[in-house]
């Protein structure tokens, strides 16, 4: 495994993108997490088993983990049953926080899923438009991006899934009341739009990363602090929680290989 190491334990990259987006549920009270892609799930379970307790999980289909699972147990093994219903109110009132991924994003946080290229006579059709609306207006949502290049990090997106911080604000109060987007997780950092334009700001980069690779990936001109930090370190108990009870079998690596 290649990665930083500190204090005798080395962590990887993709260790450091599952710290990255278990902090995105920190402290997030009893809210419904709906984490999309491998390394996203590994965060929320890794945030539910240590800073945030109360947060909620559901299997991807109908099952609620609504209680803390032993540590060792199987993630998932405590469940309860969450009618669609009850699943829409908590969806429709900024009660979930959703990570999803992006083929596109734009400096403003719009994202595509849909299609590259003009939307009448597209060079590749994508997932389609699915939820992305209604989840960026009705909740917080943040992104997940295996691979961080300039084709993913763009000027324009080509057609806009998930909506943006300069399209919620010029679609009034309706847009705006739930609208959020905490941050955006790379395999090379972790990206936020606290600026006063609310345009993409550099937060932190991963350990091994450069500023300028950063930079030199992205298709825009981020908004870059005078001092930069490094993504956290993870805890002991957080890595072994990610090796040896969420991820045993090492999924993560796959998506952000060493």
């Amino acid at each position: 495994m290649s990665g930083t190491e500190t204090s005798g334990i080395t962590t990887s990259r993709a260790e450091y993108c599952v710290v990255a987006c278990a902090d995105a549920w920190r402290d997030a009270g009893e809210i419904l997490a709906s984490p999309m892609g491998n390394v996203p799930t590994i965060g929320a379970r890794l945030a539910k088993l240590t800073f945030s307790p109360e947060l909620l999980l559901t299997d991807g289909e109908a099952l609620l983990m609504g209680d803390t699972p032993p540590v060792g147990s199987r993630p998932g093994s405590v469940e309860g049953w969450l009618p669609f219903r009850q699943h829409l109110t908590l969806t429709a009132t900024g009660r979930r926080h959703v990570m999803m991924g992006a083929s596109q994003i734009d400096r403003h946080g719009n994202q595509n899923i849909s299609c590259i290229g003009d939307w009448a006579r597209p060079t590749r059709q994508l997932l389609g438009v699915r939820g992305a609306p209604v989840n960026t207006l009705n909740n917080p949502t943040s992104y997940w991006i295996p691979k961080h290049s300039a084709r993913v990090f763009v000027e324009h997106v080509d057609m806009v899934s998930g909506v943006g911080y300069e399209r919620a604000a010029a679609a009034g109060p309706s847009a705006t009341r739930y609208h959020r987007i905490p941050e955006v997780v790379s395999n090379l950092g972790v990206f936020d739009f606290e600026t006063p334009g609310r345009t993409m700001r550099l937060r932190s980069v991963h350990p091994g990363v450069s500023i300028e690779q950063v930079t030199e990936a992205t298709g825009f001109t981020l908004a870059i602090p005078d001092e930069v930090p490094y993504t956290r370190e993870p805890t002991e108990s957080e890595l072994r929680l990610i090796r040896e009870v969420i991820d045993p079998k090492g999924l993560r690596e796959r998506e952000v290989p060493a």
